[in-house]
């Protein structure tokens, strides 16, 4: 090959290259932005757990009550089920509010009435338990850090009163729906938590 025929070689080879090149954005420092690999597992190594349920609320909790939550007959089912363990799980239940306990301002409840016994439904300001996270299928393994497991209860369950309304008596004896998240426990309900409030008719 000769010389000239080498270097128009060489030139088509390297525009063939270029063309071949993806354009990649750059960030504020000027760092290439990558896209995000869908097959990546999600890290959350350097997030608070504040941030964790900041970032994770509409789609892990949410979205996912909304599209799997269970009904009052789907709940009977499960709770007839054995399990050994307790579990949590998201349920949609429309039914009269019997009782409004705000005495506490701390640990403000309604109280529902579900196959025919009372269900007590936290709303907040304090709640207890892990039924939003466990809810959710966070498990403890996901997560390097144990610690932020540990404590995404707490930061989810705040997250939950924000959206939450303003309760009072006046809202006993009225039909409502609930989305909540409730924990299953030897075939009862545990720590449930109110993800939505709304009365019937607003």
């Amino acid at each position: 090959m000769s010389l000239k025929q080498w270097g128009a070689a060489f030139i088509g080879c390297t525009t063939l290259l270029l063309t071949a090149c993806t354009v990649v954005d750059l960030d504020e420092n000027g760092k290439p932005i990558l896209p995000a690999d869908p097959n990546a597992k999600a890290s959350f190594d350097n997030l608070t757990p504040q941030q964790i349920a900041q970032q994770t609320w509409q789609e892990r909790v949410l979205d996912a009550a909304h599209k799997h939550a269970l009904d009052a007959t789907a709940l009977t089912t499960l709770m007839t089920t054995p399990n050994e363990k307790p579990h949590s799980v998201f349920v949609r239940l429309s039914s009269q509010i019997e009782r409004v306990d705000a005495s506490s301002e701390r640990e403000q409840k309604v109280v529902m009435t579900f196959n025919g016994k009372p269900l007590e439904i936290q709303m907040g300001p304090v709640v207890r338990g892990n039924a939003i996270r466990d809810a959710t299928g966070f498990k403890f393994e996901d997560f390097t850090n144990q610690v932020q497991f540990a404590q995404l209860s707490r930061a989810y369950n705040r997250e939950a009163i924000k959206a939450l309304p303003k309760i009072d008596p006046s809202w006993a004896g009225k039909p409502a729906t609930v989305l909540m998240a409730v924990t299953i426990n030897a075939g009862q309900t545990e720590d449930a938590v109110a993800l939505e409030l709304k009365q019937e008719g607003q």
